[in-house]
C-alpha cells in the first residue's frame, strides 16, 4: 500500500511539473504577443495582466519544486505561489464582471467609464492581493514566525470570505453573462464572450480546489492527505490552459497563421470582422 501511494504521488509530482512547463511557456507566448504586437482595448488589459500572473505561479511553482527537491520544503514556497495565484483569481472576477457590466449596459458602460479604468483597476489588484495573503500566512506561522491560533482564524475567516467572494463574483458573472446572451441580446457575440465563459469554468473545475486547499491547509493535511497534490495539479492546469483556450478559440481550421494573429482574433473585443476574418483592433486603451 505503501508503495502505491508512492508510485502516485511520483505520478502527480511528474504530471503537475511537466503541465507547469507547458503552460509557462503557453503563457510566455501569450505576454509576448499580447504585450507587443496585438491592440489592446480595455478587456485585454486584464487578459495581460492575468497571463503575468499566471505566468508567476506556474515560474515560481516550478523555480520552488527544484530548490524543495534539493533543499526541502518549506510553507514560505506555498505563500509565495499563492499571491500570483490569488491576483489572478482578482483579476478574473474584475475582468467578468466588467464584461457582464458592458453587455447589458453597453451604452452606459461606454460614457461613464474613465479611459484608464482597466490599468488603475489591475495595479490596485497587484497592490491589495499582497497584504491581503500575507497577513493571514503571517498568522498562521507559515512565513517563518510563531503561529496563534487565535490570531490565524481571526485572519483566515476573512481571507476566506474574501476569496470566496471573488470565486462568486467570477462565477456568478460568467452565469449571468451566459444568460444574457443566450436568451437577452441580439447583437452578434465576438469569440471574447466565450473566452470569459472558459476562464470562468476553468476556475470552477480547475482553481477551485487550490483555494479550499489554501484555505483548509491544516485540516485538510490532516483528514485529506490525498488533496494537495491534486489540487497542485489542477491549479496549474488552471494557470496553464488560458493560452490555449485562446490559440483553440482564434485559429481557423485549415489555415496556417502566425500567432500574433491567432491571438489578435481570439482577443477581440468587438464583433465586427475586417478582411480576410480578422477582427477589428481595438484603439488604444
Amino acid at each position: 500500500m505503501f508503495g502505491l501511494w508512492r508510485t502516485f504521488q511520483n505520478v502527480l509530482f511528474y504530471l503537475t511539473l511537466l503541465l507547469g512547463l507547458a503552460g509557462l511557456l503557453g503563457n510566455g507566448l501569450l505576454l509576448w504577443h499580447l504585450g507587443l504586437h496585438v491592440n489592446k482595448g480595455p478587456f485585454n488589459v486584464y487578459v495581460l495582466h492575468l497571463a503575468a500572473a499566471d505566468f508567476l505561479f506556474l515560474g515560481c511553482h516550478l523555480a520552488f519544486t527544484a530548490i524543495q527537491a534539493a533543499l526541502g520544503s518549506d510553507p514560505l514556497y506555498l505563500t509565495v505561489t499563492f499571491v500570483f495565484f490569488a491576483t489572478g483569481l482578482w483579476l478574473l472576477a474584475v475582468l467578468g464582471a466588467e464584461r457582464c457590466l458592458s453587455h447589458i449596459f453597453p451604452g452606459c458602460w461606454g460614457r461613464c467609464r474613465p479611459r484608464h479604468t482597466s490599468t488603475l483597476l489591475c495595479v490596485l489588484v497587484w497592490a491589495l492581493t499582497l497584504p491581503a495573503v500575507l497577513l493571514p500566512a503571517r498568522a498562521c506561522g507559515l512565513l517563518r514566525e510563531s503561529r496563534s491560533l487565535l490570531a490565524c482564524l481571526h485572519y483566515q475567516v476573512p481571507s476566506l470570505t474574501w476569496l470566496m467572494t471573488l470565486v462568486g463574483v467570477a462565477c456568478g458573472s460568467g452565469l449571468v453573462l451566459f444568460m444574457w446572451v443566450s436568451c437577452c441580446s441580439q447583437r452578434p457575440s465576438p469569440r471574447f464572450y466565450l473566452l470569459v465563459l472558459v476562464y470562468t469554468l476553468l476556475l470552477l473545475l480547475c482553481g477551485l480546489p487550490f483555494v479550499f486547499y489554501w484555505s483548509l491547509m491544516s485540516l485538510i493535511h490532516l483528514l485529506l492527505p490525498i488533496f494537495p497534490p491534486i489540487a497542485l495539479l489542477l491549479a496549474c492546469v488552471h494557470c496553464g490552459a488560458k493560452p490555449l483556450v485562446c490559440y483553440l478559440l482564434g485559429r481557423q481550421r485549415g489555415t496556417r497563421e502566425p500567432l500574433r494573429a491567432v491571438f489578435q482574433r481570439a482577443l477581440d473585443e468587438g464583433s465586427g470582422q475586417g478582411p480576410a476574418g480578422l477582427s477589428l483592433p481595438m484603439g488604444p486603451v
